[in-house]
Formats: structure tokens, C-alpha cells, sequence
């Protein structure tokens, strides 16, 4: 089971806040590729088997039935453990939008990981990405539930589960590193939208791997009345990591540039991809920068971000291409 002796202490645009807060802008919904309707029929967590391929799983949570995909890698053993990603789609989206979206069910046959692709709630599909205090924890819970299913049918490595998004559900991967950080070991947010009024206190370092567009015209890159700047959104999760106040440059290629903060504690690095003039999207993907590989590097500082070997592992970020 997950680990029940730590301390229990979350993915396009639209975000719902606390009754006080007040969203300032109208989302468009996620892109919607031709092969990107709902199909498959939900099957319960019990008849979920350890056999390669995709699935749709409904699960209860919080009195309510919730559905993910599932993409069980090619190559996959039972009683091999393997890593787990949570990746979660943003406001108006889908799991299988996602899936094609991020192209990630084929790094994970490549590497060998477990890919989840949970699907929100209301019209549009979203996630709550506010505080837990005195906020809805039911998208939080059904992450949480979501995980121990697996880990009842599946080989799953409890060292490795991570959670990445795109916009609301890159706010939702924020939301996870700050509520579900006995769980997570790393969070990869994509133009994730993150609020002043966090109250994030995760019960240990989170290493972040992020990115983020400086022509993003739903989360504006310099923030705005509700939403920090990005950089300081970064160089926040940094202090509460123990890292050095100042980035240092990491990465340039094209139109992409990568900051790290580093000296943290347990090695909990913080990296932001910067795109210059770059919209609302997933790097790599199609109409994206192809000058960095969203989801390469997102697997990458996931692969050297394990929960149990924080304290002893070295990140060093990815070198950009000639």
C-alpha cells in the first residue's frame, strides 16, 4: 500500500477557486484531435490485469464513480515494479486528448512506465486547483484513490509516482506537489496555472520540472491579478525547497531557454523551461516549439527524481542539441 506511516498531507485553463476568488479570464478548451473521442467501455479496479495495453477504469471516490485511462506499457512484467504517471488534461479536455496530446503512452512503452490519464469533472471537464483549506479535496482524494487501485493490481514502483498536466491540469500537477507530497516524488507541469493564494506546504521538498510560454496568452507568462509570474511561481517552489535564491542557466536552445535552481535540499531541483514567444502549449507537440521535448524531459527528471533516493541522486539538465 502507499506509504500509510508518512503524513498525509494538487489540468487548459479554467480553474476553480474558493468562493472568494474570482478567475479573471475565459478559457478556450483543449485541443481536440479527430482521434480523440471518448471510447472504451469502463471496466471496475478489480478486473484491471497486468496485461500491456489501454484501458478505461471507473473507480469509487469521494461517494462518486471517476474514470482514467490506463496504459500499461509494452514489455511490462508482472511483479516488476514499474514507475507510475499521473498526467492530467486541461479544462474542456479529455484523458485520451491528453494521451495524443502529450504523445506520452509512447515514452512510456520506450522507458517502461505506467501512464494514468484521469478525467476531471463539470462542463467543462476540469480540476479544482485551489487550497485544501477550506477547498474541495475530491479531485485530490480521487488521486489518491486512483493510485492505490493500481497498486492492488498492478506491479508499481511507490518510489516513483509522479505527476505532470497541461494548464489546468499542469495546475492540478501543482496542487498534487503541494497536498500529495508523501506520495509524489516530482511534479512536471506544462502552461500550468498556478494562483497567488496556493497555501502550498507539502510535507517534505517536491522537485519541479516546468514550462511555460512568455506569449501565453491563457496563463500569462508575467502573471496577472490572480496569477503570479511564472518565474516567481518557480523561484517559490525553490525557497520551499531550500535551493539557492538565484537560477542558474542550464539549457539554451532555439527559442528555449532552462533556468535551475540548485543546492536544495534533498537535491529537490527546480528547472523552468522558458519559451520565448511561445503560446499555450505542450512543447514538442504539433504547432509547439520543437526546440525541447516536453515529454523526453519531463521522463527524464522524473527517471532521476525517485522518492526514497532524493537525498543521494544528481540531476543534471538535459544538454541542449547542436
Amino acid at each position: 500500500m502507499i506509504r500509510q506511516a508518512r503524513l498525509c498531507v494538487l489540468v487548459m485553463s479554467l480553474v476553480i477557486l474558493p468562493a472568494s476568488k474570482t478567475v479573471t479570464f475565459v478559457p478556450p478548451r483543449q485541443p481536440s484531435p479527430a482521434s480523440a473521442s471518448l471510447v472504451g467501455t469502463a471496466i471496475s479496479c478489480s478486473a484491471v490485469t497486468p496485461t500491456p495495453g489501454n484501458y478505461v477504469v471507473a473507480i469509487e471516490s469521494s461517494g462518486q464513480t471517476r474514470e482514467f485511462r490506463l496504459h500499461i506499457p509494452l514489455g511490462y512484467l508482472p511483479g516488476q515494479a514499474a514507475p507510475l504517471v499521473i498526467n492530467l488534461h486541461g479544462a474542456g479536455g479529455s484523458g485520451l486528448q491528453q494521451e495524443v496530446y502529450s504523445r506520452m503512452s509512447g515514452k512510456a512503452d520506450e522507458a517502461g512506465f505506467i501512464v494514468a490519464y484521469p478525467e476531471g469533472r463539470g462542463e467543462p471537464s476540469s480540476w479544482y486547483v485551489g487550497p485544501a483549506t477550506g477547498g474541495r479535496q475530491e479531485d485530490v482524494q480521487f488521486m489518491r484513490d486512483l493510485i492505490a487501485c493500481l497498486e492492488n493490481q498492478l506491479s508499481m514502483d511507490a518510489d516513483r509516482i509522479y505527476a505532470t498536466g497541461f494548464s489546468n491540469g499542469g495546475g492540478m500537477a501543482n496542487r498534487l506537489g503541494c497536498d500529495l507530497s508523501d506520495v509524489i516524488a516530482a511534479i512536471g507541469p506544462v502552461s500550468g496555472t498556478y494562483f497567488f493564494a496556493d497555501n502550498c506546504q507539502p510535507s517534505r521538498p517536491v522537485p519541479v520540472v516546468a514550462f511555460h510560454g512568455t506569449a501565453d496568452g491563457i496563463v500569462p507568462y508575467n502573471g496577472g491579478t490572480e496569477l503570479p509570474p511564472i518565474p516567481q511561481w518557480a523561484a517559490d517552489w525553490a525557497a520551499r525547497n531550500g535551493c539557492d535564491p538565484a537560477s542558474t542557466l542550464t539549457y539554451s536552445h532555439g527559442d528555449v531557454t532552462g533556468e535551475t535552481w540548485g543546492n536544495c535540499d534533498h537535491d529537490a531541483l527546480v528547472t523552468l523551461y522558458t519559451v520565448a514567444e511561445g503560446t499555450h502549449a505542450w512543447p514538442g507537440a504539433v504547432g509547439a516549439t520543437q526546440d525541447i521535448e516536453a515529454t523526453d524531459t519531463i521522463w527524464e527528471f522524473f527517471a532521476a527524481h525517485p522518492f526514497s533516493t532524493l537525498s543521494h541522486h544528481v540531476y543534471l539538465p538535459l544538454v541542449a542539441r547542436p
